[in-house]
């Protein structure tokens, strides 16, 4: 085979092996040392085997019983449909399943479909009827069986976590968006004892934007730590921590970073649950932060990557930092691994402070409307969405009514179709990503269409406005020629409106 050592090695280092075996070895020196007779060792050896042989019908038992239980069962089903419609090819299907002597799952459910295809518009007997409900019952069980507790099935679940709204003071202090989440993350560290963080510049510093300002003296080293720059290291030690039972937060300095780590978290933080079937957890943060900066780095939105890449894994975008702190609250009540994506340009916009600091909650998969409208749906997240809201008095002002939805997690998407009652009510959608063509915005466009049923409510075709294909480039001209900006985003909603009402939406060029 492939991962044979066989292939690879000579032929003197083979025997070497097989001469230096460990375990030829081990029984060697047993004798030289009289420690036990090779009478005695034969006989351990021959219990052992036995065991192990045994061991492997007992289990290979267990594993074909119920398969040979469900063949037999729809061997007998399609001689009845045979028998009632008289069509030959499931008489075929049965003889074949029937003297198939290894047959498996796959085999058996292929021979009921097949059968099912080809006797439609035959159901006046009870027999195609009852092959129906069998194959609907081994989709569901098979469900179970491969593709269960992909996310949390537990009732620790996230997204069991109930809303709990930031509360304000009548005259609420107005503050740079750090200073919100680093006053939660204090409140944070002191309600949960075994929650800690680590990344690159988070002790010493308090992180590159201050987040963490004075958490390190307060806490201590061990809790709130400073790491080397090896992004792959940082999840391993937070996949492994968050195992043994501790809440850790692993920092990513940047959203364009995950690309050194995300193989550990494709392969291991998002499969540790459904491989085990539920049996293990790692309930690992990532924290990170990204969009819309001025540099080729620094502000990548890779977001297309993590959400074909990193399903089991929550992926929350959240347009502020209370709205980012409010994940941390949310998670950290749940058992569930999770990516929170700060918005990198939020840090030193002023936020008003809530005074429920720790304790207020977003939820997971849960849009919310921050501006309801009639003409047109227009799905963001993130920065970009913030752009998106500043054009409000804009399209006001030309007679557009837009309903602005925020998606707040891109994993889940949506759990109660908000945006595809939104586009019932508006006939007309638009999604705005800052991730390249046929990213995020591809998986948004899938949500809406297809899962949430949009298609069959659009009166004009639904767009996507993404960034280009390329990096971001410098500085802030660079920022505006290669994501969406004000301007692209009014002109693309101007537009959709006058293909539909071109006298009362004249075009622009």
């Amino acid at each position: 085979t492939s991962v044979s050592h066989e292939r690879y090695k000579s032929e003197e280092r083979l025997k070497w092996e097989e001469e230096y075996c460990c375990l030829d070895r081990l029984r060697q020196w047993i004798l030289e040392n009289k420690i036990a007779k090779k009478d005695k060792l034969d006989e351990l050896e021959k219990e052992a085997q036995d065991e192990v042989n045994e061991a492997k019908k007992a289990a290979w038992k267990a594993f074909m019983e119920p398969i040979k239980k469900e063949k037999a069962e729809v061997v007998d089903l399609l001689g009845k449909l045979q028998d009632e419609t008289g069509v030959k090819k499931v008489g075929e299907f049965a003889k074949k399943l029937k003297n198939y002597p290894n047959a498996i799952r796959k085999d058996i459910l292929a021979a009921a479909r097949k059968s099912l295809a080809a006797t439609v518009g035959n159901d006046s007997g009870s027999a195609r009827n009852e092959l129906k409900k069998w194959v609907k019952r081994s989709l569901e069980d098979n469900y179970e069986r491969y593709s269960s507790h992909l996310y949390s099935e537990t009732d620790r679940s996230p997204l069991n976590i109930e809303e709990i709204k930031p509360e304000y003071p009548s005259e609420p202090k107005k503050v740079d968006g750090r200073l919100v989440i680093r006053d939660n993350f204090d409140k944070l560290f002191d309600k949960y004892p075994n929650t800690l963080i680590f990344g690159e510049d988070s002790g010493k510093l308090g992180d590159v934007n201050k987040g963490l300002e004075g958490m390190q003296e307060k806490y201590g080293e061990t809790r709130i730590s400073d790491t080397g720059i090896r992004e792959a290291t940082i999840l391993g030690q937070g996949i492994g921590m968050a195992i043994r039972g501790l809440r850790p937060i692993a920092e990513i300095q940047y959203l364009d970073y995950l690309l050194y780590c995300f193989q550990g978290i494709s392969d291991d933080l998002a499969t540790i649950r459904y491989r085990t079937k539920g049996g293990q957890a790692a309930p690992l943060i990532v924290r990170t932060r990204g969009h819309r900066l001025e540099g080729i780095w620094h502000s990548g939105s890779p977001m297309g990557m993590i959400v074909n890449g990193a399903r089991g894994v929550h992926l929350c975008v959240p347009r502020n930092l209370t709205e980012a702190a409010g994940f941390y609250n949310t998670l950290l009540q749940g058992d569930d691994p999770a990516i929170i994506v700060e918005p990198l340009n939020g840090y030193r916009l002023k936020e008003e402070l809530p005074s429920n600091l720790g304790e207020f909650t977003t939820p997971l998969g849960k849009p919310e409307i921050l501006n309801e409208g009639t003409d047109i749906t227009v799905v963001s997240y993130g920065s970009t969405f913030n752009i998106v809201e500043s054009l409000i008095p804009q399209l006001d002002e030309v007679g557009i009514s837009m309903e602005l939805i925020d998606v707040r997690t891109l994993m889940p998407f949506d759990l109660d179709h908000v945006i595809g009652r939104s586009v019932g009510k508006t006939n007309r959608l638009l999604i705005v990503d800052e991730d390249v063509p046929g990213g995020a915005s591809a998986y948004i466009l899938h949500k809406i269409l297809e899962e949430q049923d949009g298609y069959f409510n659009l009166d004009s075709e639904p767009k996507c406005l993404t960034a280009k294909d390329h990096r971001p480039a410098y500085a802030s001209d660079g920022d505006y020629f290669s994501k969406p900006n004000a301007e692209d985003i009014f002109e693309t909603i101007y537009g959709i409106m006058s293909e539909s009402d071109p006298s009362r939406f004249p075009a622009i060029y």
